[in-house]
Order: structure tokens, then sequence, then C-alpha cells
């Protein structure tokens, strides 16, 4: 599956994308805020991460800036089961290109799939000590539930409080338009 915004190309991991996926993961700053990617992040993580098949119904995009080159890796974005939600949303940018809205661009594709493979409710989450990802969750259109719990960080190598966050998609797509 791929999504296209305005600036990005989300699109599956291929195996020719390890080396390009290990240069933007493998930063203790990138991973320790990811509660799945171990840390040291090495090659044959980046490799494994590669080759595991996808399901259709929760797809992970790497997140490309498109050129004439080809695309660029800056960041991975996906769509995982959720015991609370029908889905939870998990992102990452690499550092050097933080604080230039591609979360946030990237978080709102994956959302749009979403709602087109029929998900209501998408839940996610970050580590208190990483105000800048609830700054992307929020104009994402994601809302603070208000809880904080512990969760584990495998980057970390120890649990971490986490602040959830909700989006309804029902709610949303009920509100109506605003002008601009």
């Amino acid at each position: 599956m791929f999504h296209v915004t305005e600036r990005l190309l989300l699109r599956p991991a291929w195996p020719e994308d390890a080396d390009a996926l290990m240069r933007g993961i493998a930063d203790e700053g990138v991973v320790r805020n990811l509660a799945r990617a171990p840390w040291p992040y090495l090659p044959r993580h980046a490799r494994e991460f590669v080759m595991r098949g996808q399901d259709a119904r929760y797809p992970v995009f790497l997140i490309t800036l498109p050129s004439a080159e080809g695309s660029k890796v800056i960041g991975c974005i996906g769509i995982d089961p959720c015991d609370s939600a029908d889905a939870e949303l998990g992102y990452w940018i690499a550092r050097d290109h933080w604080g230039r809205g591609y979360a946030s661009e990237a978080a709102r594709g994956a959302l749009e799939v979403a709602r087109l493979l029929g998900y209501r409710r998408i839940e996610a989450g970050h580590f208190t000590d990483n105000p800048a990802s609830g700054r992307v969750l929020r104009k994402a259109g994601f809302l603070p539930t208000g809880k904080i719990v512990p969760r584990h960080s495998s980057g970390r190598g120890e649990t971490a409080p986490c602040a959830l966050y909700r989006l309804d998609l029902d709610a949303e797509a009920r509100m109506p338009l605003q002008a601009a």
C-alpha cells in the first residue's frame, strides 16, 4: 500500500531500504522514544524490519521524500493492533528531519489510510519526556485522554511514563467543515 501527501510518499519497506532505514533510526535520541525498537539498533534489525511481512489491515510505511533520484527515507509510521481501540499509531522521524512538520503530515496521511480501512478509533501515545511527539499528535487531531501509564521502551531498557491520546474518526467525520 502506498499513500501520497503534500510532500511525502508513504510506502512499504523493501529489502534495499535496510541501509537507509539504519541511517535514520540508529540514533539513541530516536530509539529511546519508541516502545519496540531495540538499542543499540544494529544492521540486522534493519534487515529484519524490511524483510518482515505486511498485514494489509495494519500497514507500516516508510516515510520518504520523493525526488528525481528516487525517494529518501526519513522515518517510519504504522497502524498497529491495539487492545483498547481499533488501532494504534506509531512513528519516528530521523533527527536530521525534526522540526519540519513531516511527522504531523505523515500522521495525517496514515489517518487517511486508517479511515479507508474502516477504523473508527485510533490511539497513540508518547513518553512524557518527549513533548514534541505530543504536539505532533495534537496537530494530527488526537486529543489527550488525561491518562499517563507506564510503558516499556526496549530502546531505554526500562519502563517510562507514557501519555495517551485518542482520535475518534467517526466524530471527526461528523464535524461540519469550517471556512479557512
